[in-house]
């Protein structure tokens, strides 16, 4: 089996400040092949010039759930098909 060149083909959905800063609330793209891990694609997100380098210059304030689930860092992306960044969430 060969590998595919490109990475999977996701949504990703920006929530409050995320899509603020962005200008976005939702985008289908495929990802590069080397976004393996949530942390990478935060990382990438970064790169990807403004005003994306602005919205993801602490990704430590970000969250992420991955189809619906919150995800941590290290978790991977192979087969998820949606992907959203939000801000903390407190309770009261």
């Amino acid at each position: 089996m060969t590998k595919d060149a490109k990475g999977p083909e996701v949504t990703l959905r920006y929530f409050a400040w995320l899509r603020e800063k962005t200008g976005t609330s939702e985008e289908r793209m495929v990802l590069p092949p080397e976004v393996t891990t949530v942390s990478d694609l935060l990382r990438w997100q970064a790169t990807r010039g403004h005003p994306f380098d602005i919205a993801f210059t602490k990704t430590e304030t970000i969250r992420v759930a991955l189809d619906h689930a919150h995800a941590k860092s290290g978790a991977p992306l192979a087969g998820v098909r949606e992907i959203a960044f939000f801000p903390p969430v407190t309770g009261g």
